[in-house]
């Protein structure tokens, strides 16, 4: 019997044992595919975040691309030992948290879009935006980290995950309820942007209006009009990935959809992979920078400076 008859023969037995945790093989070049795509996504993140120094990005977009590329070695790993259990539970913990860093991006995103577009229209300050969000995020990346681990512990003791893939779940269904409330919260600041009713009353703004045609109403250009496509795309890519997921552990680790591996490239690994090449592609240190010399609305920076600018929550 030759070498190869050998290891095709591991790998058929594999997919028949049941000690193997996926209840199939990795394939081999999609895993491949996915790990080169997002290092270089990850790569070029980095760089980028750099060149236009925003770093904010490091400890979202970088993070998620470093823990995205971390769950896809390890799935690489499985696809040469798909009964190694650590290589299965580096892969579970690497991809159930890897995404929820990129979701904090978003919110920081939005954010700022709100300042350039004007905060009147927003329910939330920019900044109430980042301390809400953000902390719903962490909550949610501890929940599934620690759910995980013990989810793949228990499988590598040859126990029930299933107590591990319920802290799991829950830390999911939070995750998506988060991002349902900031996507309806979104949802009406453009509206309201765009309809121009603005959330605050009119009289403080036009005591101090000058001149101004819109006051405390930015403009947005065809740069600005781009990110938020962008962002749009990359939130509807987090939030199928979060329903996958929920589904996915409401089915159970000994369920039909974690066994069907296109289920988990498609909805999983293609979802947030589009969602980190568009920042890549339309990155925030060049659409989100506002035109040289258009800075704060003279309203804006008056009405904070006189205390009249407020937020509701």
């Amino acid at each position: 019997m030759t070498a190869s008859s050998v290891f095709t023969t591991e790998l058929l037995d594999a997919r028949r044992e049941p000690f193997n945790p996926y209840g199939y093989v990795p394939t081999r070049w999609i895993c491949f595919a996915f790990f080169g795509l997002f290092g270089l996504s990850t790569v070029f993140h980095l760089g980028q975040s750099i060149r236009h120094r925003v770093w904010w990005l490091l400890p979202t977009a970088v993070l998620s691309g470093i823990l995205e590329v971390i769950g896809w070695a390890a799935r690489l790993w499985s696809s040469f030992s798909p009964t190694k259990l650590l290589a299965f539970e580096i892969q579970v913990i690497g991809t159930i948290i890897g995404p929820t860093p990129l979701i904090a991006a978003d919110f920081m995103i939005l954010g700022r879009i709100i300042n350039r577009l004007g905060t009147r229209y927003s329910r939330l300050s920019p900044k109430w935006y980042s301390i809400i969000f953000c902390s719903c995020d962490i909550i949610s990346l501890s929940v599934q980290g620690f759910g995980g681990t013990l989810a793949s512990l228990a499988v590598g003791k040859s126990e029930s995950p299933d107590h591990g893939a319920h802290i799991m779940l829950g830390g999911i269904i939070f995750q998506m309820v988060t991002i349902s409330i900031y996507i309806l919260l979104a949802t009406e600041f453009f509206v309201r942007y765009f309809w121009d009713w603005p959330l605050r009353g009119d009289a403080a703004y036009h005591s101090l209006a000058l001149n101004a045609k819109r006051s405390g109403r930015g403009e947005l250009d065809s740069k600005l009009r781009v990110m938020v496509g962008a962002l749009a795309f990359n939130t509807v890519c987090l939030l199928i990935r979060a329903i996958y997921r929920t589904l996915e552990l409401l089915n159970g680790f000994e369920g039909r959809i974690i066994r069907t591996e296109r289920f988990f490239n498609i909805l999983d690994g293609g979802m947030i992979l589009l969602a980190m090449v568009t920042f890549n592609v339309v990155h925030p240190g060049v659409y989100l920078k506002a035109p040289e010399g258009r800075e704060s609305s003279e309203v804006e920076m008056r009405l904070k400076e006189a205390g009249l600018l407020y937020y509701r929550l």
